[in-house]
């Protein structure tokens, strides 16, 4: 379906003297599926909002397909909504929910029959037409509420959390399945989370927001391996954040001073000097025996290990005072060693990322970013 097209420019919410929405521009491509991630309170769902026409903005431009909606009512704009408590009638089986919204199209009967059937195809609800929302699994009421935002045929589909209320396996199952639909109706998904995983697994791009504003935007795999600043680091995915002195190496390289340990890193800031943040993802945290030596390798001990299933997450702390997770294998070494273990910690250095210092100790920005998100994955 052509069209689709968002484009956001310098739009602003505020709510008396707080700006929910900050001054943010960016735009979403037809038939893309873009995500606004980031934790309670950051704005994504205001901006949402704005752009369903459910919040009028303070200032700026909301354009639909080189329109300006702006100011137009939500029943003019050529979007469509998916809340995350589906907002199902009990009083109505599933054709009739989905076919809600076309009575007020004009459809004939026989059209809005052959509708009905083509969305209830695509979300795979085919022979569940005479149930009601009370006789479906929470799933399946996700899957009505998709076809009834499906079967008027939107420009933009607006999802706000939709999968936020299902339990996490069926949550991950759906994530795949969400993303198949997408590709297969070809329309333009706009989509609110505060979790990480959501946004990784579906989004063509995305966008890390922090108190209104967009703190970095790009395709998934660049913004989780390549973080502009100590908050996206924390905040998107779980990642090591220590706090270091640089100094430039000269040789495309920078060179890191944590307590009384040299180290040296080929990528982020490489020209940065003096007090700056340090990122590490914990599959990149090598383990090795105390007796290990080499470049990039700091003492350490052990302070517990805690099996996740498929892997091991190895909490250590630097002799520097840091403390560091590390994911290994189940098979290495490291994950069967018990807490009070002296280790070498092998960081490589294109795994240590030198980050702009953007204000605040490690412990804060870890706090401001945790939010409601688990700090260990399952």
């Amino acid at each position: 379906m052509p069209g689709g097209t968002i484009t956001l420019r310098n739009l602003t919410k505020r709510f008396g003297d707080h700006n929910a929405v900050d001054d943010i521009s960016l735009e979403v491509h037809g038939g893309e599926f873009f995500s606004l991630l980031g934790p309670s309170g950051c704005g994504k769902t205001t901006t949402l909002r704005m752009v369903a026409g459910f919040e009028e903005p303070t200032a700026g431009q909301i354009i639909l397909d080189g329109a300006d909606v702006g100011r137009m009512p939500p029943n003019k704009r050529k979007v469509n909504t998916v809340f995350q408590s589906y907002a199902l009638f009990p009083f109505l089986d599933v054709a009739e929910n989905v076919a809600f919204g076309l009575r007020y199209q004009g459809c004939t009967r026989a059209e809005a029959k052959q509708r009905v059937a083509g969305a209830l195809d695509l979300v795979q609800l085919t022979g569940y037409e005479r149930r009601r929302p009370g006789q479906l699994s929470g799933g399946q009421q996700q899957r009505v509420a998709l076809a009834r935002a499906l079967v008027l045929n939107p420009s933009v589909l607006l999802l706000d959390e939709p999968l936020g209320a299902l339990d996490a396996k069926l949550r991950r199952a759906l994530q795949v399945e969400l993303k198949a639909l997408q590709e297969r109706v070809g329309i333009t998904f706009l989509y609110v989370t505060h979790d990480q995983e959501e946004a990784l697994t579906m989004s063509d791009r995305l966008a890390v927001m922090s108190n209104g504003r967009i703190a970095q935007l790009g395709p998934p795999r660049v913004v989780y391996e390549e973080p502009e600043s100590a908050y996206v680091a924390d905040f998107l995915g779980v990642s090591n954040l220590m706090d270091a002195v640089a100094a430039p190496g000269g040789d495309g390289t920078c060179r890191l001073t944590i307590g009384e340990f040299s180290l040296t890193s080929t990528c982020g800031s490489l020209r940065a000097s003096g007090p700056v943040k340090v990122a590490v993802r914990p599959e990149r945290v090598g383990i090795e025996a105390f007796v290990a030596s080499g470049d990039n390798r700091v003492p350490a001990m052990i302070e517990r290990t805690v099996f996740l299933g498929s892997s091991t997450q190895v909490v250590v702390r630097l002799a520097a005072g840091a403390g560091l997770q590390s994911v290994v294998r189940n098979d290495d070494p490291a994950a069967g060693w018990v807490a009070g273990t002296p280790i070498k910690v092998v960081l490589p250095p294109d795994a240590l990322r030198v980050l702009a210092n953007d204000g605040g100790t490690v412990e804060q920005i870890h706090e401001e970013t945790l939010g409601d998100v688990a700090p260990v994955p399952a």
